[in-house]
């Protein structure tokens, strides 16, 4: 029998009012010790409360673990689940069992991570992630002015396998900073001599801090560090304050997570692109609770199957040409 990781107890059962009484749902994180899916379960939770929808809640145990994953899906098909809602941590290797349970009734919703393709579940909520990545690239631009030119850059990835939300951000950035990407869905084969190289983090700290450590190793010299989250940039922050360039290297990241926030206040991250999970999640049970009622599966005004939740730039170092809002205005909304 497969090993599920969940958050607390296997589920989470929730009771309010009568009309989804008989609604059952479930939440697959990616893990469940990264802030922000903390918080995704947390709007994930309130909104299945308030709708008297029983939810159970998954997660990974590490980000990239795709056979908890699988085994979640299979235990949300085997209870009835009416709706799924699920980051998927790998987008194309989950396709196969999302649409297993799409064939048994269920609606799937990705949540922060589109599916590869974006159609094998029913809709997505999540950030524009190349957005998110091309405001930190502009923001590195414009703060580095004529410098630009000449910086030395690591990427500091999620994980080897492509994975649309890491080659997004990714890619994203590169553009944003004036570099030409080859390949709008991969990651690593630009061959501007600005680019030191890529690595993965496993979106954590630990992650991060060894990513950063090697590709110190490749130079020492570099100064702009691109980093999938604001958990590997941390860990990338303590690296290079273990090897005395804490000073003068600049770090982007996406998020927008609280502790985040508190590190571009600190003056770690010089700027990090904001996401909305707890929206994201809360927008997902809602479109579970009409699917059960009504049978309608969410489309936006444009009739498509995405919805953009959302993204800000914070920093505070604002520059010319890139919208902005300062750490003291984005604490106030932090993953709100």
């Amino acid at each position: 029998m497969k090993t599920l990781t969940t958050t607390a107890a296997l589920a989470v059962t929730l009771y309010a009012g009568a009309a989804y009484a008989e609604i059952n749902a479930c939440l697959i994180t990616k893990t469940d010790t990264n802030p922000f899916f903390v918080k995704m379960k947390e709007g994930a939770t309130q909104a299945a409360e308030a709708k008297g929808i029983n939810l159970s809640t998954f997660a990974g145990k590490y980000d990239g673990d795709v056979e908890t994953q699988v085994a979640a899906v299979e235990t949300c098909i085997a209870s009835g689940a009416k709706g799924i809602l699920i980051t998927p941590t790998d987008s194309r290797a989950l396709v196969p069992s999302i649409t297993q349970a799409r064939d048994a009734g269920a609606i799937v919703i990705a949540l922060d991570t589109q599916f590869e393709p974006a159609d094998a579940a029913d809709a997505t909520f999540a950030t524009d992630n190349f957005k998110a990545g091309e405001l930190i690239g502009e923001w590195a631009r414009a703060k580095m002015g004529a410098d630009a030119a000449n910086a030395k850059i690591a990427l500091l990835d999620l994980s080897a396998s492509e994975v649309s939300v890491d080659y997004q951000r990714d890619n994203g950035f590169l553009q944003g900073f004036g570099i030409d990407i080859k390949d709008p869905t991969d990651i690593g084969d630009e061959d501007d001599p600005r680019i030191v190289g890529n690595d993965v983090t496993n979106g954590s700290s630990d992650g991060g801090r060894t990513a950063m450590e090697n590709l110190l190793q490749v130079d020492p010299d570099i100064n702009l560090v691109y980093t999938i989250n604001e958990p590997a940039a941390a860990g990338a922050y303590e690296a290079l304050k273990s090897f005395g360039k804490d000073q003068g290297v600049t770090i982007v990241s996406v998020d927008g997570g609280c502790p985040g926030i508190q590190d571009v206040a600190a003056g770690v991250i010089g700027a990090t692109s904001m996401q909305f999970p707890l929206l994201m999640a809360s927008k997902g049970i809602e479109a579970i609770a009409q699917f059960a009622e009504t049978g309608e599966k969410p489309k936006n005004t444009e009739g498509l199957d995405f919805y953009n939740t959302g993204v800000e730039l914070v920093t505070d170092q604002p520059v010319e040409g890139v919208p902005s809002i300062s750490s003291e205005e984005a604490m106030a909304k932090c993953w709100g």
